[in-house]
C-alpha cells in the first residue's frame, strides 16, 4: 500500500531541476512513484520517463483545466513547458494563467495533491500486448503531430512524420492517407497508403516528412490514429469554431474499433481552451489501437 504522503513527497521532488527530462531519473524515482507507475528494475531511462510520463497524464486527464496545464507543465510533460529549470516552468504556468508565479506554484501544489490521491485509489493498467515489433515493420514512427482544425467550411488536416529506419533500403512508408493529400515536403509522393521517399534510408537513420489534406464538410466526430506501426509519440492539436465547440469530448487512449461505432461515453472527458483548441499527447503507442478524441457535435 503507497502511503499518501511518500507519493507527494516524491512528485514534488520529481518536478525539480529538469522534471522528467532529468538525467539519472531512476535515482529520481522512489519507491512510491514505481509503485504506481509500475516501474520496474530493469527498467532503462526511457522506459521509465515512459511510464511515469503516461502515469502522470492519465491521472491528470481528470483534473480541472488549470491544474492539469500546472502538473504537466511542473513536470516538463507538457511540450511546450519543457524548459530546463523548474521555476522557469512555473513563469510560464503562471502567463498561462494570467496570474503570478505564487498562485501558479499553489495550483501545482494542488494539482500534485490531487494527482496523488488519484493514483493511490487507481490501479495501474495493465498495458495489452504488442501485436508489431519495429523488426518486423521495417521502420518505426518515433513522432507524429497531427493539427486538425475544424473553424473553417472544409476542415483541414496536416501530418507531421519523424520515422527511423530499422533496416537498410528503406524506400517508402505505408501511411494511411487520403487520395487528396498533398506532400508538403520529405517526400516524393503520397498515394494509395504509401509514402515514398526522396531515397532510401539506411539502418537507424531518421525522415521527416509532412503531407496536408482536406475532411469532407460533414465528417465522423473523432480523429484518431490506430498505428500499424510502433509509434513513440502521437501530439494531436485540435481546433474548433471557439463560439460553438463540441458539447462533450472523449479522450481515446488505446481504444477499440468498436469505441467509434458504438462510443458507450463513459471515457475521461476532455475541454477546450478559450480559443476553441484541444491539445493531447500520447507515448508508446499499441499497434491496432486506437487514440486520439471524438466528440458529440
Amino acid at each position: 500500500m503507497v502511503a499518501l504522503a511518500d507519493l507527494v513527497s516524491e512528485l514534488k521532488t520529481l518536478r525539480k531541476g529538469r522534471g522528467l527530462l532529468a538525467s539519472h531519473i531512476g535515482e529520481r524515482i522512489g519507491s512510491a512513484l514505481r509503485a504506481v507507475c509500475d516501474v520496474r528494475d530493469d527498467d532503462g531511462p526511457a522506459v521509465i520517463r515512459q511510464k511515469v510520463a503516461r502515469r502522470l497524464e492519465n491521472l491528470a486527464g481528470d483534473l480541472p483545466a488549470d491544474l492539469r496545464m500546472a502538473v504537466l507543465a511542473a513536470f516538463a510533460i507538457a511540450p511546450d513547458a519543457r524548459l530546463p529549470f523548474y521555476q522557469d516552468r512555473v513563469g510560464w504556468t503562471a502567463r498561462q494563467l494570467s496570474r503570478d508565479p505564487r498562485t501558479a506554484r499553489r495550483r501545482i501544489d494542488a494539482g500534485i495533491d490531487h494527482l496523488a490521491q488519484l493514483a493511490t485509489v487507481r490501479p495501474v493498467a495493465v498495458p495489452r500486448p504488442v501485436p508489431a515489433t519495429s523488426s518486423a515493420t521495417g521502420w518505426r514512427t518515433a513522432e507524429l503531430r497531427v493539427i486538425a482544425v475544424f473553424d473553417r467550411a472544409r476542415p483541414a488536416v496536416v501530418e507531421l512524420h519523424r520515422i527511423v529506419a530499422e533496416r537498410d533500403g528503406l524506400a517508402s512508408v505505408d501511411v494511411p492517407v487520403t487520395a487528396e493529400a498533398k506532400v508538403l515536403y520529405g517526400a516524393m509522393r503520397a498515394r494509395r497508403g504509401v509514402v515514398e521517399l526522396p531515397k532510401a534510408l539506411v539502418r537507424g537513420q531518421e525522415h521527416e516528412f509532412a503531407v496536408g489534406y482536406r475532411l469532407p464538410e460533414v465528417g465522423p466526430p473523432h480523429v484518431v490514429r490506430t498505428p500499424d506501426h510502433p509509434c513513440d509519440l502521437f501530439d494531436l492539436r485540435l481546433r474548433f469554431d471557439r463560439t460553438c465547440p463540441p458539447r462533450r469530448i472523449w479522450l481515446l487512449a488505446g481504444a477499440l474499433d468498436r469505441d467509434l461505432v458504438e462510443p458507450d461515453r463513459t471515457g475521461e472527458l476532455r475541454t477546450t481552451d478559450q480559443a476553441g483548441e484541444l491539445h493531447l499527447v500520447f507515448r508508446t503507442l499499441v499497434p491496432g489501437l486506437a487514440y486520439g478524441a471524438r466528440w458529440d457535435p
